[in-house]
């Protein structure tokens, strides 16, 4: 009984070690990837802000608060790709009447994420982990489905390379979740190199009929 007390306790003192290992790794990899990120591509922002200040007028960056790790919100900063306009009688607008021809680009390209590099920096985000949605949505998760929540959201995730908008919000967030259970270093590094050759294909940016991505009012296991 002692000897198995013994494995016990050292198989969880492992265990604890072997995960404040991993997210001081994770932590030290999205600081070093941010900073690297932000000085190596500060000629490409500075463009882009010129640019889509040209065309679409100010604000050139769009902040949002968006739920972060553990629902806990945070202002989410990317650059600008819709216009502020509405219909007449005060109805608004669709993300495919909104968004511009640059703004489409911008996304395509996934270059409109990159002021999100100051979030990871500052801890609010990861370059990987689940996409941070709309603070709206989180009523309508299941139980399974807010396990989303148990990480810093990221810039890139298992589900953008598997599929990103192109998926249906169920499967979204069952590679969401997915990501949650398996999550190491190393995917951390496949998920990046694979956001890469996503992000040169120009894959999955938009479902099927939309713009960007329908609104999610709450998946069958939510509404039943």
């Amino acid at each position: 009984m002692k000897v198995f007390w013994t494995l016990y306790i050292n198989g969880r003192t492992m265990d604890n070690n072997r995960s404040i290992l991993e997210y001081l790794m994770k932590r030290l990899m999205d600081i070093i990837g941010a900073a690297v990120g932000l000085i190596l591509l500060s000629p490409v922002l500075v463009l882009l802000y010129i640019v889509i200040r040209r065309d679409m007028g100010s604000p050139v960056l769009f902040v949002q608060v968006r739920p972060g790790k553990h629902g806990h919100p945070f202002k989410m900063v990317k650059f600008r790709s819709m216009r502020d306009v509405i219909a007449l009688g005060g109805t608004p607008l669709s993300d495919a009447e909104r968004i511009t021809p640059l703004g489409a680009k911008l996304r395509s390209s996934s270059l409109d994420e990159l002021p999100g590099l100051w979030n990871v920096l500052k801890g609010d985000m990861s370059l990987v982990g689940p996409r941070p949605l709309l603070v709206e949505y989180l009523p309508l998760y299941s139980p399974q489905q807010a396990r989303r929540h148990d990480v810093r959201p990221g810039l890139t995730g298992w589900a953008q390379v598997n599929g990103r908008n192109a998926l249906s919000w169920d499967e979204k967030f069952a590679l969401d979740v997915w990501y949650v259970n398996n999550r190491s270093v190393w995917l951390d590094i496949k998920i990046i190199w694979m956001t890469i050759r996503k992000v040169i294909k120009r894959d999955g940016i938009s479902a099927d009929g939309e713009a960007t991505m329908p609104r999610f009012t709450g998946s069958q296991r939510t509404t039943r």
